[in-house]
């Protein structure tokens, strides 16, 4: 895919046609002189773990990657602090309602939606449930269930931040961290 703002192709002030790309992130319109710049927006993942060693997974209902798996999390809506975006997307996703919640890290994503790259950074949190959490999977996915941590196969997640994510979790053994 080309520059972030390629399918762009009006000024959103004016409507000019002379809308041109800027520099690498951004549109800048020779009529009116104003500058976008394509950010990336918040999302969030979630490393959620029972008691027993296990990871709670979702399979995805919706494109990009569905029917692959994923981790809990979406995107942060505007208003929401990144925190609230991940308890929400949590709920949504499974049912369960989480109150404790640890940064670990944050990865970079491209994400292709309606044929659009969106760019992203994913905040990534650790979460920790009782054994008796039972998840279902709604929303955005299609299940939820737990898998024991050393049967994680990065491959099987279909987006290439989720998997990158869970190397170094893995990698790092992170949930013995926090």
């Amino acid at each position: 895919m080309g520059h972030p703002l390629e399918k762009f192709k009006f000024c959103p002030v004016c409507g000019s046609r002379r809308w041109v790309e800027h520099d690498f992130k951004s549109k800048a319109c020779q009529d009116c002189g104003f500058v976008y710049y394509a950010n990336p927006s918040s999302a969030t993942a979630a490393f959620i773990l029972n008691g027993r060693g296990e990871l709670l997974v979702v399979r995805r209902a919706k494109e990009p990657s569905k029917g692959t798996l994923d981790l809990p999390g979406g995107f942060v809506d505007i208003g929401e602090d990144i925190e609230q975006g991940m308890r929400r997307e949590i709920a949504e996703e499974t049912g369960l309602v989480v109150e404790d919640i640890k940064y670990i890290f944050s990865t970079p994503n491209e994400y292709v939606y309606s044929d659009m790259l969106i760019h992203t950074l994913d905040s990534d949190y650790l979460v920790r449930v009782g054994d008796d959490a039972r998840p279902v999977g709604a929303d955005d996915a299609a299940e939820a269930f737990w898998l024991p941590i050393e049967k994680i196969q990065p491959a099987d997640f279909g987006l290439l931040s989720i998997r990158r994510a869970l190397e170094r979790f893995l990698r790092e053994r992170l949930w013995e961290k926090y």
